[in-house]
């Protein structure tokens, strides 16, 4: 039987992740429609991570095995994105003429969007099932 993964480290995740969800729909939302223009690509990576926040927030609250393979998808992308993203905004910094939620691997938001993926991904292993022998 798997083991609930929204309790201990796992709530402190769930509040973590959405509080990001909230900051960065806020974020991305403003930037899509006050300035869309300026910088595109940039605004609609923020609404990715912030879609990315909701939905890694429904698994770890589900806590079942669906929800467990939902936030461990989620951690993945992020993860993937934050890496990408973050290297080509160091690399390349003038194709990102505004900050990301995942530029300079979320120096923005003190390197959590970093980390985050990390933990989970190291928490949901930690909770997985025992298989039988």
């Amino acid at each position: 039987m798997p083991k609930p993964v929204n309790t201990g480290l796992g709530r402190v995740l769930v509040f973590v992740y959405g509080l990001f969800a909230v900051a960065a729909t806020c974020r991305a939302s403003v930037q899509i429609i006050m300035k869309f223009g300026e910088a595109p690509v940039s605004y609609l990576l923020s609404a990715l991570a912030a879609v990315l926040y909701i939905v890694a927030t429904v698994g770890l609250v589900r806590g079942d095995a669906g929800g467990r393979r939902l936030a461990q998808a989620c951690f993945t992308v992020e993860l993937v994105g934050v890496l990408a993203v973050g290297t080509l905004s160091v690399l390349a910094p003038q194709d990102f003429p505004d900050a990301t939620v995942w530029s300079g691997f979320g120096e923005g938001y003190g390197y959590l969007p970093l980390v985050l993926p990390v933990l989970g991904l190291i928490w949901l292993r930690r909770k997985a099932p025992v298989p039988a022998s």
